[in-house]
């Protein structure tokens, strides 16, 4: 005779359990899944009181597992996930991708190949999600990603090179011919440095006065790229940037180089995504179609 799970702790409690497990905070716990904070403690109550024992220790400021809570944790995130993978196996969805990339990514390298990748993979539904952050794939329905640093990005994720980061700095041409050749260190402090959250400018000037120590009085600062390009084709003064990032503006004639050398970091955008992706053959076809972007 099959027995029932009549001693089971209410689902929905084991639902704001693992959500809490994550955030270690009843508040951002809440926030995450619609509900009150005060809602949020009173399921770990009743769970902690059903259960006969404590799953968290109450912190001044945070929140920490027990030794109990942190093996039912485990548990129970494994539990969800394998309830969420026979429910996808028995409800198929359409081929929808969801892409997290930077703004800065999203709006000067995906926005103009979206046409082609539309043409390309008519039956693939793609959300771009442009985000400065760190996602978590799984929470937050994130398929693929794309990123700047160095890998290792996380334990139990994939990484491939989209292209490696060298720097270029670019200026308006009418500023050029009103200001002169910034490659001349006399010249280059009447512009204006356009500066962007990756704070590149004093290794840049050191890479290109090796000898001289300029003393900068002309900044604006941005906390994107995007921003700083804006700001530099509008003749503000001059940016930095990724030449990926202005094939278009180059091409036009909106933006030129304003020195002739680039300089070479290590560091680099990639792609990456989960080693057990939720739909591995929408990912790996979108991988694909991004790294073939770059090489063409």
């Amino acid at each position: 005779m099959s027995q029932g799970f009549n001693e089971l702790p209410s689902l929905n409690a084991l639902k704001v359990f693992e959500a809490v497990t994550r955030h270690l905070n009843f508040r951002l716990a809440a926030e995450e899944l619609g509900v009150t904070q005060g809602a949020v403690a009173q399921q770990i109550r009743g769970l902690e009181s059903s259960l006969g024992l404590k799953l968290f220790d109450r912190l001044p400021r945070t929140l920490a597992l027990t030794g109990a809570g942190a093996g039912y944790a485990v548990s129970i995130r494994q539990a969800f996930e394998l309830i969420d993978e026979a429910t996808r196996t028995l409800r198929p969805e359409p081929n929808r991708l969801t892409l997290s990339v930077t703004p800065t990514f999203a709006s000067r390298w995906m926005l103009p190949r979206l046409p082609g990748f539309t043409a390309a993979w008519p039956d693939i539904d793609l959300r771009v999600l442009a985000s400065e952050r760190l996602v978590q794939f799984h929470h937050e329905g994130v398929d693929l990603a794309v990123r700047y640093g160095r890998p290792p990005f996380g334990a139990g994720l994939d990484a491939t090179l989209l292209f490696s980061q060298t720097v270029l700095a670019v200026v308006s041409p009418a500023l050029l011919a009103e200001l002169g050749n910034p490659a001349d260190s006399d010249n280059c402090l009447r512009y204006a440095l356009l500066h962007d959250g990756h704070h590149l400018w004093p290794a840049f000037l050191a890479f290109n006065f090796p000898q001289v120590s300029l003393h900068h009085q002309h900044h604006l600062r941005f906390n994107q790229t995007a921003l700083a390009l804006e700001a530099a084709i509008s003749g503000q003064g001059i940016a930095l940037t990724s030449p990926h990032f202005v094939q278009n503006d180059l091409a036009s004639g909106r933006l030129v180089p304003a020195f002739p050398q680039q300089m070479t970091m290590d560091a680099g955008w990639y792609l990456v995504w989960p080693r057990r992706p939720r739909e591995q053959a929408p990912v790996m076809a979108v991988r694909d179609w991004l790294l073939a972007q770059v090489s063409s």
